[in-house]
């Protein structure tokens, strides 16, 4: 990935992401300077690499924030388009699905839960909608709850050309404005999206849940009509009592809350990591620029929807794990004693409460417990400090914990405190979710062939892989609309050196991470060779920078006063300086 520049009378590719060699180009018409351009290098003799590059493609300008996202993603290897024959593939087996009669007499392995109120819920911006819930009241504080998934199983067969790029692809990336999808639109996007008042192919999860705890869980496949597409602000529009909820899935709706509800108090109790986390959601104008990002702070109809579907998760893994059918367990091993009480000092470093540490040696089981425990008093500590920390404290949580990850052994998941733990609820955006739908369709009926074991084994390493990589392709590409739109904000400003207020979210032996702005939208790096007037050294445990000299100290969570020194938009990069004047 490079940008189109002139050295002299030469026409060179410049490395646009990082580093790498300089290449005269030939000049391609179609391509003017400043443009962002992806070369084929040049051949000489015999094959090897020699002579002025091409210019194979041409992205568009460096100076677009669309156009710079889109060329991090080409940069990371995303293919951006898929096969013809792929695409065709799905355009094939979605009509040929979609003409099929999926009545009980004609189909008997698939449920007619047409007539069963139905809702989704996601994003405003979401197209792929993978789940949608049913609910009713059962009495005495029991609720019915219908988990439905789309079907993806019944239009990628195992071993197609379907099959074989989702598995290539493992998982959609998302990044501000794109998605690069693991499945072709015709199917992500329609026959196997779950969109209102559209017949859709689904396997259910049928739970009941009294009190706390799920009873008499069932799993079969269906046919669906959702009735409603409702996203999150309109749902809590209606929990708030603003909006009502007037359709035939306002009951249900009803019911799914207070089934979700019961399931997060047996969370609590049971010492589950509770994380609270703001994703950005980027607004874009018509010529590629990021004009706006909101914070989507987790609210009620998020943690609805996220109850629900652990529920289904745990089930799913649980009956896998008894009939020992082969499957990817999504996997969080317990934490380190050390790693836990070296959280619980840093939280005691700076003033926030904590659980009592057992005496002795710390086993991995207290562990987890102990940073479930810690992680449900920072949240209480926090919202009581009005949000002041939250970010900062919970990723000291996060890097107390060890990284989720897929494997064909069940070794539980230590932040949800389950025994068993698999992904099944998003088979149109991850693989690993479409290999727990083939094992548990194999499991009830053995319509579809169990997954051989020495494969799973293969799959997990790869699927884990492939999610890492698109977690930095995700948070590279936020951090890129967010310098692009700092940029514009500065420009815009009367005075380009007025400071901001914010907040101490990182620290490190070189300097602070500082989140700025009027909702902390931004951030960027104080470098301590920034501060004059004294010396300043890392505490041991990593929680605040002392002053040798004057013994003053710069916490996490503290405010700042910051101005914006550089920004580096296509790395992601913001310098600052301090607020105050040397």
């Amino acid at each position: 990935m490079a940008v189109l520049a002139r050295r002299g009378k030469f026409f060179v590719a410049e490395p646009f992401f990082g580093p790498g060699p300089r290449l005269v180009v030939s000049r391609d018409r179609q391509a003017a300077i400043g443009d962002l351009i992806v070369v084929r290098p040049g051949a000489g003799r015999n094959g090897r690499p020699g002579g002025r590059a091409t210019i194979a493609r041409r992205l568009g300008r460096s100076d677009v924030a669309r156009d710079v996202i889109e060329g991090l993603m080409v940069d990371r290897g995303l293919p951006r388009r898929f096969d013809p024959a792929v695409e065709h593939e799905a355009r094939d087996v979605s009509a040929r699905l979609a003409g099929f009669d999926h009545s009980p007499r004609r189909d008997a392995g698939r449920r007619d839960l047409r007539s069963l109120p139905t809702f989704t819920v996601d994003p405003l911006s979401a197209r792929d909608f993978d789940d949608a819930i049913s609910a009713s009241d059962e009495g005495d504080g029991a609720s019915r709850v219908w988990v439905h998934i789309a079907d993806v199983s019944a239009y990628v067969g195992f071993g197609s050309l379907l099959d074989r790029e989702a598995y290539r692809r493992a998982t959609s990336v998302y990044v501000p404005g794109a998605v690069e999808p693991m499945l072709p639109g015709a199917l992500s996007n329609n026959a196997c999206s779950l969109v209102p008042g559209q017949d859709r192919l689904a396997v259910t999860v049928e739970m009941l849940i009294d009190g706390d705890r799920v009873r008499q869980p069932s799993f079969y496949r269906s046919v669906i009509r959702s009735d409603e597409r409702l996203d999150y602000e309109r749902v809590d529009r209606i929990f708030a009592g603003q909006e009502r909820a007037a359709g035939v899935w306002g009951p249900g709706l009803a019911s799914a809350r207070a089934a979700a509800a019961a399931l997060a108090t047996r969370r609590g109790a049971q010492g589950a990591v509770e994380i609270d986390s703001a994703e950005p959601e980027f607004q874009f104008d018509e010529h590629g620029g990021v004009v706006a990002v909101e914070p989507v702070e987790q609210t009620e109809s998020h943690r609805m929807i996220e109850h629900l579907m652990i529920a289904a998760n745990e089930q799913v893994a649980q009956l896998l794990t008894a009939r020992r059918v082969p499957t990817l367990y999504r996997v969080h091993e317990r934490p380190d004693g050390v790693a836990a009480e070296r959280l619980i000092d840093q939280l005691a470093s700076l003033g926030v409460p904590t659980p009592p540490v057992p005496k002795g040696h710390v086993t991995p089981q207290q562990a987890a417990d102990l940073i479930g425990q810690a992680s449900q008093l920072v949240e209480r500590w926090t919202t009581g400090q009005g949000g002041r920390g939250r970010r900062a404290l919970t990723s000291l949580v996060l890097r107390s914990l060890k990284q989720a990850y897929y494997d064909q052994r069940n070794r539980g998941h230590a932040g949800l405190q389950l025994a068993s733990y698999c992904h099944f609820t998003s088979p149109i955006r991850r693989y690993p979710d479409l290999i727990c739908h083939r094992a548990l369709l194999a499991a009830l009926d053995g319509e579809e062939p169990a997954p051989e074991a020495s494969w799973v084994g293969t799959a997990g390493p790869w699927c884990s892989r492939r999610e890492r990589e698109a977690m930095a392709t995700e948070r590279d590409a936020d951090d890129i609309a967010r310098c692009f739109l700092l940029e514009r904000r500065l420009s815009s400003a009367g005075d380009p050196d007025e400071g901001f207020e914010g907040e101490i979210v990182g620290l490190a032996r070189a300097g602070a991470f500082v989140a700025f702005g009027p909702r902390g939208e931004f951030e960027g790096m104080l470098p301590l060779r920034r501060l004059r007037g004294d010396w300043w050294e890392l505490n041991e445990e990593g929680t605040m920078l002392v002053g040798t000299r004057s013994g003053s100290a710069i916490r996490l969570g503290d405010p700042v006063h910051v101005r914006v020194g550089s920004v580096d938009a296509p790395r992601g990069r913001v310098d600052l300086l301090p607020g105050w004047e040397d």
